[in-house]
């Protein structure tokens, strides 16, 4: 894998930090009361991780790793590992498929947000956004200014919803991926995993059950 421009943050170790949070406001800005407002939230999502290396193995992948021990530790569960090349189909065809499981909650990769040539993460996964979330990397590159300084400009880290999936992309090395999953994806996770998901289950009951009522109205009766 080069070595990409996002993936020199040098700062500690973030796993200890203080998880807990109060959302003050929705999405577009307005207050609301906090029972209300998280009652989709869930308190254990499926992840699938995604290294995103032409040159790591399985067996050296400090930042998958990583991602898969803290969604463990805090009770989620890893249902897929991959190990993919920078490649722009490959990150583009693999994401979309995992984003589309049913046993999938979220959707974590790591590498190739960076600015060398094979560094192409952001815009194959931005081609199936159906919602990004520009917050995700704004806030990741403020937070990783107090570690790299202005080396955080060549970070493009990046999230958004596909197939009522959130995805994040996050950088190759362990430290900027410490940073972005300790920091902003496990507190939000569970929350941004129910809204994406909110009235699915209700959607695809509706659908089964008008699929059910069609097949009876074409049974024949005893009469025929």
């Amino acid at each position: 894998m080069t070595d990409h421009g996002d993936d020199s943050h040098d700062g500690g170790d973030h796993s200890d930090h203080d998880h807990g949070h109060q959302h003050g406001h929705d999405g577009d800005g307005h207050q609301h009361d906090h029972d209300g407002h998280h009652h989709h939230d869930v308190d254990s999502v499926a992840a699938a991780v995604v290294t995103v290396s032409s040159s790591r193995g399985t067996d050296e992948d400090p930042a998958g790793d990583y991602i898969a021990g803290a969604f463990e530790e805090t009770g989620h569960e890893v249902v897929v590992r991959e190990l993919i090349p920078d490649d722009y189909d490959s990150v583009q065809g693999t994401v979309d498929r995992l984003a589309r499981r049913k046993d999938t909650d979220v959707v974590v990769t790591t590498g190739g947000t960076g600015v060398t040539p094979d560094d192409v993460t952001p815009e194959a996964v931005r081609g199936l956004l159906a919602k990004p979330l520009p917050g995700f990397g704004e806030l990741f590159r403020r937070l990783s200014y107090e570690e790299v300084g202005t080396r955080t400009i060549g970070s493009r880290a990046t999230a958004g919803v596909v197939s009522a999936t959130p995805v994040f992309c996050l950088p190759g090395s362990e430290n900027a991926v410490r940073l972005g999953v300790d920091e902003i994806i496990l507190p939000e996770v569970g929350h941004l995993a129910g809204l994406a998901g909110r009235g699915l289950d209700e959607a695809e009951e509706d659908e089964n059950q008008a699929t059910n009522d069609e097949a009876a109205d074409d049974e024949p009766t005893s009469d025929e």
